[in-house]
């Protein structure tokens, strides 16, 4: 069975060095880099945030303004193959605005992406960063994250992580070799965003080679002070699990240069 599952999604997935094939008119084609670690018919949630997040970007875009942050409320399993993102203005401004994405595959909606975005100017004067720096990539050693999660997404990713890395708390530093889009037009936000929501996997409280819980996120909220830069992210993340099902993934968010935000993701922890 799953042999013919993988021979069904090889005849619709695009074949490439990237994540997304623009097919053109707001639809794309996912790849086996893109595919997701809970289903080997679905996309990772990571390349399919970066993929909205470059449809934001494209959207309306004004010089401006940047995204401060990005809110994506995930509605069901993410199709791998062809799919469709749609954006909205819902709230223009002089000074603010909301914008929206919404992926559908399938005559279903995938996931809701909206993002605020903020007019800026010159606050040099009163800046500062509480978040502390972690070490650089350099500092920390290689690990494969494909020992614990399976998939397309995760065998597509380098990771170097601290020494202390332990369920439940820890930083790593990724990195892809692939572009976000066949057309190679993505930049360095989409791209990081690309690999944010990997943060859930990086300190898991459960091993998933176990088998016997999951804990999938429903959600993934971006907040960033500072536009990112550069092809590596870093993730400074810890993870708790309450008692009632419910568990949550939080994150300082780094670039090579220091932090520039954080991100959370609300989890539902269940036992197989």
């Amino acid at each position: 069975m799953t042999h013919q599952l993988n021979e069904e999604l090889e005849q619709t997935l695009a074949d490439g060095d990237f994540y997304f094939e623009a097919l053109g008119d707001g639809r794309y084609r996912s790849s086996w880099h893109s595919q997701g670690a809970w289903n080997p018919h679905e996309q990772h949630m990571a390349p399919a945030s970066g993929i909205l997040a470059y449809a934001l970007e494209n959207f309306q875009p004004r010089a401006d303004m940047r995204i401060a942050r990005i809110s994506y409320e995930i509605h069901g399993l993410i199709h791998a193959g062809e799919f469709e993102i749609s954006t909205r203005m819902v709230r223009p401004g002089r000074t603010i605005e909301l914008i929206e994405a919404e992926m559908t595959a399938k005559g279903r909606t995938s996931i809701v992406a909206r993002a605020w975005r903020v007019i800026q100017s010159d606050t040099s004067a009163v800046a500062g960063i509480e978040d502390k720096e972690i070490p650089g990539p350099d500092a920390c050693s290689v690990r494969d994250i494909s020992e614990k999660w399976p998939g397309g997404y995760i065998k597509s990713i380098e990771m170097r992580a601290n020494d202390e890395l332990r369920p439940g708390r820890g930083f790593a530093w990724l990195r892809t070799p692939y572009a976000l889009v066949d057309t190679g037009d993505a930049t360095a936000l989409s791209s990081l965003v690309g690999m944010i929501d990997t943060a859930n996997g990086v300190v898991p409280r459960v091993d998933p080679g176990e088998g016997t819980w999951i804990y999938p996120n429903v959600d993934l909220q971006i907040h960033m002070y500072r536009m990112p830069v550069g092809e590596w992210l870093g993730l400074d993340v810890q993870q708790s699990f309450g008692t009632d099902g419910i568990g949550l993934t939080s994150t300082v968010l780094h670039d090579e240069t220091g932090p520039f935000g954080r991100a959370e993701q609300i989890l539902t922890v269940r036992s197989r």
